[in-house]
């Protein structure tokens, strides 16, 4: 059985350092780990923890081993965030988080997964951003938080 390629955003790396996200963030890294799933990395995502603490460099580095490639800013992805933002869903601010929709959208990753509640795991918003992916013919993404997506044994 071929291994479900997850994209992982930046809350949830810093997750694993938050006591209320620890247990479902580190779970996924034990799968990823343990070769049940395979990370999807941007370098949208090495930008936004190269200001981060250590520990979360530290985990960016080896989850870039265990992914061996990176996601990047394409014009596909570029033009994909434009249609978002013209259909506003999001507004132009949140760029980055478009942005890591459109990377995840763009690579046909199994699920993408985050903590962002405010614009990312959210039904409307999944919604929105589904209806601009199968409007310019693209597969509707699965978003999803880390809780749904670890099948880690040990919480």
């Amino acid at each position: 059985m071929e291994r479900s390629r997850i994209y992982v955003d930046t809350s949830v790396l810093g997750g694993c350092f938050d006591s209320e996200f620890a247990v479902w963030s580190n779970g996924l890294i034990g799968d990823f780990r343990a070769g049940r799933l395979v990370p999807a990395l941007s370098d949208l995502t090495a930008a936004e923890v190269r200001d981060a603490p250590e520990p979360v460099r530290d985990l960016h580095q080896e989850l870039l081993l265990l992914a061996g490639t990176v996601l990047v800013v394409t014009p596909q992805v570029t033009s994909l965030v434009a249609a978002y933002q013209a259909r506003r869903v999001l507004p132009a601010k949140f760029r980055a988080d478009m942005s890591h929709i459109a990377l995840a959208t763009i690579a046909e990753v199994d699920a993408l997964v985050s903590w962002n509640f405010k614009h990312i795991v959210r039904l409307d918003k999944i919604r929105l951003f589904n209806a601009v992916n199968v409007e310019l013919g693209r597969k509707a993404l699965t978003i999803l938080s880390p809780r749904e997506v670890t099948i880690y044994e040990g919480h």
